[in-house]
């Protein structure tokens, strides 16, 4: 949901997924690509995390001295480790989000900024570390070990090991970013499952600047309360989707990617965006007495869309089409600061084809031996709010229909993006023998459409609205409130 030379990611121009310098963050288009569950979902309570202090003695750095199984096929048991844990140590929390940071990983080193622990599922202490340290984990089908490259290993262990750091200042390290909270490393059948373990207000530091922009000017700070107040309800759906048994994953609730929200950790952290989330700490949007789900995009190109237009998806009350036009203007919209506001792409005979034959497949029926060439490409129909309901794609092997956002994954480009919006017009040159020569796509906005428009909202906010007022403009019958 953030910027690219735009907004943020929920629906923003195209926020890049990775870190960019505040001169250039923008909101990122996360939200559009989602297809996010509507029948939301029972009223969340935010409960504070526990932090247990021990009185320890001091002990050697390194591995615990505990048996270490031979490489068999069954390892032997080895007795449960005593639990030990350092002053400052932090105990995840019910109420805390996972955030899975890699799925199907074949290898993980795992690190910190300072001191810390390593423990198994049943909380023994395995490893005492410090910051020049780095661990190896491995797998061996369900099972999970940590190795030292300079030497020492934990034994063979199930269920899942978790890095926490000593400290609240000390931050976990995986993949050259550092994270607030615990670094726990699950085995699947598939390989590893990284999944970062921290509070929700935390979690938001490192997501709000990647959707919005890290880097916005003081008269935009309305819209950046705006997006932390989006992205908290939106993270509070998903722990209750979890406690209604309606999680997608065991293991995780969100991911770090634009299938949920950008997140990036501690090195996407800003201070106007941290003051942001600061300032509207436990503050969510709500229809009724309910936490409701908010998605966004970049921009809605001058008018928002409902959830039927675009997913597979029933509307929702506050999810309306709204109008993005300036008040007392006739062709000026809140949102036509963004770069993609207005936009054109142009695919050639070759490229149409290939993206075709790549990615058709994956929305509609498609004969074993292909699609076939294009030969024509028309709109078939448009939803209310103006944007494409239906795209037919005619080939000399038969005629395929595409609705909604399945459009803009089928339209890429040769590398790999994405149409930036189903609000587009197209223009087609032919050959003599009716193939196409060239496809031109002109459109407008980035993103899904959905919800609040983020380019929208920093217009609002630099002509005075407020964080409430932006919300309730693009999510008509909410109120902002806390989840209790």
């Amino acid at each position: 949901m953030s910027l690219a030379g735009t907004p943020s990611r929920c629906g923003p121009s195209p926020l890049s997924q990775t870190l960019r310098s505040p001169a250039t963050r923008a909101p990122h288009p996360s939200w559009r690509s989602r297809r996010l569950p509507y029948a939301v979902l029972a009223t969340f309570v935010l409960a504070s995390c526990i932090t247990t202090r021990v009185r320890e003695e001091p002990r050697p750095t390194g591995v615990f001295p505990v048996p270490v199984a031979a490489d068999s096929a069954k390892p032997p048991e080895t007795p449960p480790m005593e639990r030990i844990e350092a002053p400052g140590v932090h105990t995840e929390g019910v109420r805390d989000v996972r955030v899975a940071l890699a799925t199907a990983a074949q290898g993980a080193v795992l690190a910190a900024t300072g001191a810390w622990r390593l423990f198994d599922a049943n909380d023994g202490v395995l490893v005492r570390a410090r910051d020049v340290e780095q661990w190896t984990i491995e797998r061996r089908g369900r099972q999970l070990r940590a190795s030292r490259s300079g030497g020492g290993s934990t034994p063979w262990s199930d269920g899942q090991l978790t890095l926490r750091p000593d400290r609240e200042d000390v931050f976990g390290v995986f993949a050259g970013r550092r994270y607030r909270g615990a670094l726990r490393v699950v085995a699947s059948d598939t390989g590893l499952v990284i999944v970062n373990v921290l509070p929700v207000e935390a979690y938001l530091r490192g997501v709000v600047p990647l959707e919005i922009g890290g880097s916005r000017s003081p008269a935009e700070q309305a819209a950046v309360e705006a997006q932390a107040i989006a992205a908290r309800s939106y993270a509070v759906v998903r722990l209750a989707a979890v406690d209604n048994s309606a999680s997608r994953n065991e293991t995780y609730d969100v991911v770090d990617g634009v299938t949920d929200q950008v997140y990036g950790g501690v090195d996407a952290e800003r201070p106007q965006s941290d003051a942001a989330v600061s300032s509207t700490a436990g503050l969510v949007l709500k229809f009724g007495d309910r936490v409701v789900n908010a998605p966004y995009s970049s921009s809605c190109g001058g008018e928002t869309a409902t959830p039927d237009e675009v997913w597979r998806a029933g509307g929702e009350p506050y999810l309306r089409r709204v109008s993005d036009r300036i008040p007392g203007t006739a062709d000026r919209y809140w949102c036509d600061i963004a770069p993609r506001f207005a936009w054109t792409r142009t695919l050639s005979a070759d490229e149409l084809d290939a993206a075709v034959r790549a990615y058709l497949r994956s929305y509609v029926a498609v004969p074993s031996g292909g699609p076939g060439r294009v030969r024509g490409v028309v709109i078939a129909s448009r939803t209310p709010s103006g944007r494409v309901g239906r795209l037919a794609i005619s080939t000399d092997l038969g005629r395929y229909e595409l609705r909604g956002n399945d459009i803009r994954y089928v339209l890429r480009t040769p590398g790999g993006e994405t149409l930036n919006s189903t609000y587009f017009t197209v223009e087609s040159e032919s050959r003599r023998d009716g193939s196409i020569a060239k496809l031109v796509v002109r459109g407008n906005g980035y993103g899904h459409g959905i919800g609040m428009c983020q380019w929208g909202a920093i217009g609002r906010a630099r002509a005075g609205q407020s964080a409430r007022s932006i919300l309730a403009a693009y999510y008509p019958g909410t109120t902002v409130g806390t989840a209790q």
